[in-house]
């Protein structure tokens, strides 16, 4: 998915305080597009983090009357330095992207797309698609492995469980299980369901500081309540992590190492200096300018008309 925003804000983190070494960070609200389209709720980056390990971008989406408004149509657009992480709770959505990777994620299966030197990609939800509701979420390459060749998977994790809880992981390891799926820091993503009074206390990597975003329900992360909307962050150091649902709820729990690097991420490019930045931005603009599409970097989508880079800040973008 790429970043709807017309000015994409240049965020800086800042230290919040945690209560029982939780922070929770409240969304806020992204349009997707024209008046009638569905909102994205943002909760990484944002002013008091930029990154869990190397989680960089975390958008929560419906449930979203896709019928009513217009579902997801996200043309062509460019990546540099990531990997996309496309995980849903209900509907379907058709990705596209310029290495000639075609395919539908669906409810309980993960899309995962290496932008790596750059890529271009549209995300279109199905005809059949009713509801849409999901998250977006992108993982920023380390320095090594930013100018890998740019590819796509697709894995349907097996359900997990016991008595008051099921849960798919997605990325990494966690209960028990691990996913097949390639990543170029040590991750941690995975869906968990809990019934209301159930909780739940598994290992998790000590190394790791962890992000648990609430879909729905309000979950005790520790002795932190979070409601639906919010993720909480966890700092590392822990070698467990106990989650209470209060409610029915749904979370998903994110991990990974402080990434140990400082990146600049604005709009769709994530890159470590301004000027790195703004030469994706104009290899870009050059590519699709004038009557046709040139195959440079970011290679073809040609479904659909690709969109334009927004302006640049008027100030030199910071690493954070």
């Amino acid at each position: 998915m790429t970043n709807p925003e017309r000015d994409p804000a240049e965020i800086l983190a800042e230290t919040g305080d945690t209560d029982c070494g939780v922070e929770v960070l409240a969304p806020r609200e992204v349009p997707l597009g024209g008046p009638r389209t569905m909102h994205v709720r943002r909760t990484l980056p944002s002013r008091q983090r930029s990154l869990i390990g190397a989680w960089c971008f975390v958008d929560h989406y419906g449930p979203d009357p896709a019928a009513d408004t217009g579902g997801m149509s996200v043309a062509p657009h460019p990546h540099t330095g990531l990997q996309t992480v496309s995980w849903l709770f209900a509907g379907e959505i058709e990705h596209r992207d310029s290495a000639g990777n075609r395919g539908i994620v669906r409810p309980g299966e993960v899309n995962l797309m290496t932008a790596g030197q750059g890529i271009s990609h549209s995300e279109v939800s199905t005809p059949d698609t009713h509801e849409l509701h999901g998250v977006q979420l992108w993982v920023a390459l380390p320095d090594e492995a930013r100018d890998v060749g740019p590819r796509f998977a697709h894995h349907a994790p097996p359900e997990i469980g016991a008595d008051g809880w099921t849960g798919r992981v997605f990325l990494g390891s966690l209960l028990g299980h691990t996913s097949p799926m390639t990543t170029y820091t040590p991750l941690l993503g995975a869906e968990l369901t809990l019934a209301a009074g159930t909780r739940l206390e598994f290992d998790v990597d000590a190394s790791f500081e962890h992000g648990v975003l609430v879909d729905h329900g309000v979950v005790g992360v520790e002795e932190q309540d979070v409601k639906a909307g919010d993720l909480a962050y966890v700092a590392p150091g822990r070698d467990t992590l106990a989650l209470t649902a209060h409610d029915d709820a749904r979370v998903v729990v994110l991990g990974g190492p402080p990434f140990g690097e400082s990146i600049v991420m604005w709009w769709n490019f994530v890159g470590r200096t301004h000027e790195e930045i703004v030469g994706f931005r104009d290899e870009w603009q050059a590519q699709i300018a004038g009557s046709g599409i040139v195959d440079g970097r970011f290679g073809v989508v040609s479904e659909m008309p690709p969109i334009p880079a927004p302006p640049l800040p008027n100030a030199r973008l910071r690493s954070r």
